[in-house]
């Protein structure tokens, strides 16, 4: 009966931890990080050798490191070079540039899936190559992506608890403070993970959604 009512007391707490911290964050780094991602893409198939090797390099880095590594440096070693970012800005800049690193390979692979064809026929009709990338390319390669870049998301709702390490306020830190201050740490942890995946369901639910309505189109 304890647990039970520490089950029905911490999750409010932990659900408006949420509602006010993990969504919004998620929300925020995922439209940056897929700005960069599109922009990282778009360099690693340039012709220019030297924007490609930049964006391969980016790549690399953000995909060979650990996330927690990346919030860290951002939060704890910035200071060290006299620039000071607090948690949250801290948080947004790691997630977002991780994003774009995974992002980056999901929108590149989308956009090498639309036929060759498509951009020479778009040349033969005297569009150029940025016209023909914003008007053909970008919007197929748009519908192949949505899955990926839906997992994505998710999976960086779930990334978001590693801002409790640099003082964000969000659903993970919520939850430490209430199993530090309850002593049951069994069922405070459980209940911060049935939010979580409810949270998911939702999201899953959704992506599904879109898939169906774009799978609808392509038929038509």
């Amino acid at each position: 009966m304890e647990a039970w009512q520490l089950f029905l007391n911490s999750l409010g707490p932990i659900a408006l931890g949420a509602l006010l911290g993990t969504i919004p964050l998620a929300l925020a780094s995922f439209a940056l990080g897929l700005v960069i991602a599109i922009g990282i893409a778009l360099m690693r198939i340039s012709v220019n050798p030297v924007l490609s090797a930049i964006a391969r390099f980016y790549i690399s880095v953000i995909r060979g490191t650990p996330l927690l590594v990346q919030l860290f440096v951002i939060f704890y070693g910035m200071p060290a070079v006299g620039i000071t970012i607090d948690p949250w800005p801290s948080a947004i800049i790691a997630l977002s540039l991780n994003v774009g690193g995974y992002g980056a390979e999901i929108v590149r692979a989308s956009i090498l899936s639309v036929p060759k064809g498509q951009w020479e026929a778009a040349y033969t009709v005297g569009m150029n190559r940025t016209r023909t990338l914003t008007r053909i390319i970008l919007p197929q390669a748009a519908r192949v992506s949505v899955p990926p870049l839906s997992n994505t998301f998710i999976s960086l709702v779930k990334d978001t608890s590693l801002a409790s390490t640099i003082l964000v306020t969000e659903l993970f830190r919520v939850t430490q403070q209430i199993a530090a201050a309850s002593y049951q740490v069994m069922v405070v942890y459980l209940t911060a993970a049935l939010v979580y995946w409810v949270i998911c369901l939702v999201l899953s639910s959704g992506q599904g959604a879109i898939e169906r309505r774009l799978d609808s189109r392509v038929a038509h």
